[in-house]
């Protein structure tokens, strides 16, 4: 397999196939990691396959996760016994095999706050996770748990209070960037030969009688519409299920809930750590997650009915994170340390349960009418099981022998001989001209592909500065964002190609016009079309700041919706 670049030309000659083509068999609804995962599920299996999303690859809750790859250790404790064990084998399979280039081991420390019988009982919990993440013959890919004493976890998180804890347990889980992740999937399909496209939205289904038969797609980058006919429609729009459902006048055989969950990043200096931390609140877990140069604290779990596309956090969450994370802290942390937030919605099956923390993070599969499947629940961990299990059931609707998937086996543009490439680092730095540092970060970004990047780099030397007031990224980077990872407006480099929107104390403002200028040439803007994206980046920023000054939810959407989209989807 030869990496396809997802470049505005490549949207443009899947947008022509699309409407060209007599049926494609399987047409996916959704570009989050779900779709994501089912296309390539799909085209893997030899099927036809076309995929679509209204906003960016991710721009939902594939880029707003905790961004762990993990079994759900709290979910132990629930007697799920059977999410767990899939999702630990999942994580072995992605740690390993899949993107091991992507996704990367990291550290948990579980402070233990009573004396005698908590030891055990967490121990217990916690050699019970371990041994299921080798169940099946599939190896763990990290390190095993251990017990600390107090003196020796203080050692491990001098940030803590010393009259926080009686000691601790230690165990590893993994760590992923989200949207890049999600990207790369879709990028592996288009490499199989998918079809995809962003920035295209299914407005109405097709039909023939009862049955669907494709669906009416608008590209919303050019206004043009037209049809794409498919044997099956796969329906993976996540925490939208029940509005894209209601486009095939079905009710559905599930509905889903969205609960909001936000996140807060604090640079990597006001904790002292080396490790993670994991902290039992009242109502869930709160997540302390090394991340780079910061850490990501999270996150809440409160039920959210408001705008799907924005979810916003208000100065009531991050209250509520700040004080849970400050209870165990000895210097506590302030609103003035919060350099980012950002809140997604997780798609949770609605049930009788009015706690969104109780409600069921398994998938279902239902086929409510002819010819369209849908996929819901589940968790980022287990997309590619959901994905399957999404083309198991529309293959059971076409008449020809389908291959069973074989996306275990499949690994992610940029894993294929990456532990080579990174062994080869001192000699990248050399001819590059970069820090071997920055080399390992690219390596961390880009894998086996991080020639690509650094071609660009070799034609221009002038694209190895990093962009203004976010050090972490190279100007080169973003040519790549567009030219192969279908990058088309500003926000889709500044909060997921790169994560500038949450890692710089100006959220990628001061970045904007670099970035902009640096697009305009692949994507032919002009300078008005320049200053209206800047324009819109900073009106995104400053809604979404003044959004975290509310008290509350209602108030928090008001004004974020004070910014509208770059591209109006409805």
């Amino acid at each position: 397999m030869i990496a396809t670049a997802l470049s505005p030309e490549n949207r443009t000659a899947a947008l022509a196939a699309m409407e060209e083509a007599a049926e494609v068999d399987v047409l996916i609804i959704g570009g989050g990691v779900v779709g994501a995962g089912a296309a390539l599920d799909a085209v893997t299996r030899g099927l036809s396959t076309a995929i679509v999303e209204a906003r960016d690859w991710a721009s939902g809750t594939s880029s707003r996760s905790s961004k762990l790859i993990h079994g759900g250790l709290r979910y132990l404790e629930m007697l799920d016994f059977a999410l767990v064990r899939e999702a630990l084998h999942e994580r072995g399979l992605l740690v390993q095999h899949i993107a091991p280039h992507l996704i990367r081991p990291v550290p948990f420390l579980y402070p233990l706050t009573h004396r005698g019988w908590e030891r055990p009982y967490v121990g217990a919990g916690v050699l019970l996770y371990d041994t299921m993440g080798t169940a099946g013959g599939n190896a763990r890919g990290l390190p095993h748990h251990r017990h600390l004493s107090k003196r020796r976890a203080l050692r491990e998180a001098p940030a803590l209070k010393k009259d926080s804890l009686t000691g601790a347990v230690q165990y590893w889980d993994a760590q992923v960037d989200d949207a890049r992740h999600t990207m790369n999937v879709v990028r592996t399909a288009v490499s199989f030969g998918a079809l995809a496209a962003n920035r295209t939205r299914v407005v109405d289904f097709l039909r023939e009688g009862e049955r669907v038969t494709g669906a009416r797609v608008a590209d919303l980058e050019s206004g043009h519409s037209f049809d794409v006919r498919a044997k099956q429609v796969i329906n993976a729009t996540g925490v939208w299920t029940d509005e894209t459902q209601q486009l095939a006048d079905t009710r559905g055989q599930f509905h889903v809930r969205a609960s909001k969950g936000v996140h807060l990043v604090v640079p990597r200096d006001r904790l002292q750590s080396t490790t993670g931390i994991i902290l039992r609140t009242e109502t869930s877990v709160l997540f302390v997650i090394p991340w780079g140069r910061h850490w990501i604290i999270g996150t809440t779990d409160t039920d959210w009915n408001l705008d799907l596309a924005h979810p916003a956090a208000s100065a009531r969450d991050i209250d509520y994170l700040l004080d849970q994370v400050n209870s165990v802290l000895s210097s506590p942390l302030s609103r003035a340390d919060v350099e980012g937030v950002y809140a997604g919605l997780r798609p949770l099956l609605s049930g009788e349960s009015e706690s969104t923390s109780k409600l069921s993070r398994e998938h279902v599969v239902g086929h409510p009418v002819p010819g369209l499947v849908v996929i819901a629940g589940g968790k980022y961990t287990t997309y590619r099981v959901m994905g399957r299990d999404a083309v198991d059931e529309a293959v059971r609707g076409m008449d020809s022998l389908v291959p069973a998937s074989c996306t275990e086996r499949i690994p992610l543009v940029g894993a294929e001989g990456w532990e080579g490439v990174r062994n080869q680092r001192n000699q990248l730095a050399a001819s590059s001209g970069l820090h071997v540092a920055r080399i390992d970060h690219l390596l961390g970004r880009y894998g086996s592909l991080i020639h690509e990047v650094l071609d660009i780099i070799a034609a221009d030397q002038s694209l190895a500065h990093p962009l203004p007031g976010v050090d972490d990224y190279l100007l080169a980077e973003v040519v790549y964002a567009v030219t192969h990872e279908g990058a088309r407006h500003l926000d889709d480099v500044l909060a997921r190609r790169t994560r500038a929107s949450i890692e710089a104390w100006d959220r990628g403002v001061s970045a904007a016009p670099v970035v902009a200028e640096l697009m305009a040439g692949p994507l032919g803007w002009d300078e008005v079309h320049k200053r209206t994206e800047i324009e819109h980046y900073r009106a995104r920023v400053a809604a979404e700041r003044e959004s975290q000054e509310q008290p509350d939810d209602a108030t928090a959407d008001a004004a974020r919706l004070g910014a509208a989209d770059i591209v109006p989807v409805a």
